[in-house]
């Protein structure tokens, strides 16, 4: 199991948690080839910052090497992991979600698995949320944050996906065939290399309802949506990516800082984008056809048009979209790691942003004035 108060001995946790009321489930998801201590820091920011009623869990089912394992069997074991904790704690009447880089995608995975069918328990607000006409729980729990931090939400394929390539085509098309060796399933999903040609690849079936996971609809079910992403420095998950924006709607970045939030430099509200166009169904003969003879410039087709069909299945939420600029830190190019604190010592510089989820948290009913545009 995780870890529930992840500064304490685990000898600890136990008695902490026996007899306690918690109202709000905080499940914390770390990323690839980590664990729970990489939120030591922001546990304890956050049990400074919110009151008494979350219960903060740092997950342990997916780590280290078992991060490569796929991002859907990780899912599972996420999806699992939370069942137990609200079993273990019936007093829980909502959840929320922290994801970290592939954290993050665990989360939008397990999310799915966890969604209550309908017709298992009335709808919990008088308006739903976006389009979705049926507002579902979570594992049984109210829905009310979902916040990636550097998750790439639209797989690693593409120019500039994966910045540690510095956007050079040779670099790029080398790390294909490497991504399954050094990184497994894992690797293959976030590289669109699973699926075809007979379905589609994973990460595309999360940016849609399908008959086994509703994954859009687990998404539209949550009350908030957040997405932070660094807009350089980051080595890791490109802005395109953790964003879920096209090439053409990144705006040129602030460098100032938003009042207390240090290195936090545009925070946007971005609605729900519903577009009636014809989708491109990749079980299609032409599709099939493409997948199969793969040349150079049907391959770029291909996978374009599948990152432009999951930017459209996740712009169909809305999301708060928060843009972090370390461009003035002492190290930079540690943004991947410094957006989410994974060390104090290290990486310090991302505490404003720290602080800016756990006020974004704290939020209460629909008032979201202090995280609107500037």
């Amino acid at each position: 199991m995780g870890t529930l108060l992840a500064e304490e001995p685990a000898a600890t946790q136990k008695s902490k948690t026996e007899g306690a009321e918690y109202r709000h489930l905080l499940v914390l998801v770390h990323g690839i080839l980590s664990g729970p201590s990489d939120w030591n820091y922001v546990v304890t920011e956050l049990k400074k910052r919110l009151n008494g009623k979350f219960l903060i869990y740092a997950s342990a089912a997916n780590s280290f090497i078992q991060t490569l394992s796929g991002i859907d069997v990780a899912g599972k074991r996420l999806a699992e992991e939370v069942k137990e904790v609200i079993k273990k704690n019936p007093g829980l009447e909502e959840i929320s979600f922290l994801g970290h880089s592939l954290g993050g995608l665990f989360a939008r995975y397990a999310i799915a698995a966890l969604l209550d069918p309908p017709g298992k328990s009335k709808d919990f607000r008088e308006e739903p949320t976006d389009d979705f006409t049926s507002v579902r729980r979570i594992g049984g729990l109210l829905p009310i944050h979902f916040i990636t931090l550097a998750t790439p939400h639209l797989g690693v394929r593409g120019k500039k996906q994966l910045p540690l390539l510095f956007g050079l085509t040779f670099l790029e098309k080398l790390a294909v065939p490497l991504a399954p060796i050094l990184a497994g399933k894992t690797g293959r999903q976030l590289f669109l290399l699973d699926g075809k040609p007979v379905k589609p690849p994973l990460l595309l079936c999360m940016a849609q309802d399908n008959e086994d996971l509703q994954f859009l609809s687990a998404l539209g079910s949550f009350k908030y949506r957040a997405c932070y992403a660094n807009v350089g420095y980051d080595h890791m998950v490109g802005w395109r990516t953790s964003s879920i924006r096209r090439e053409s709607e990144l705006p040129m970045p602030p460098r100032k800082s938003i009042d207390g939030y240090n290195h936090v430099v545009s925070v946007a509200k971005f609605p729900a984008v519903h577009k009636d166009m014809p989708s491109f169904d990749l079980e299609s003969a032409e599709a099939k056809d493409v997948a199969q003879k793969m040349t150079n410039n049907k391959v770029k087709y291909y996978y374009e048009r599948m990152e432009e069909e999951m930017i459209r299945g996740l712009q169909q939420v809305s999301w708060l979209k928060v843009d972090v600029s370390f461009h003035a830190a002492f190290w930079p190019f540690f943004a991947h790691n410094n957006i989410h604190v994974k060390s104090e010592w290290l990486y310090y510089e991302g505490a404003g942003v720290v602080a800016h989820v756990a006020d974004s948290l704290k939020l209460e009913g629909d008032s979201v004035t202090f995280l609107s545009s500037l």
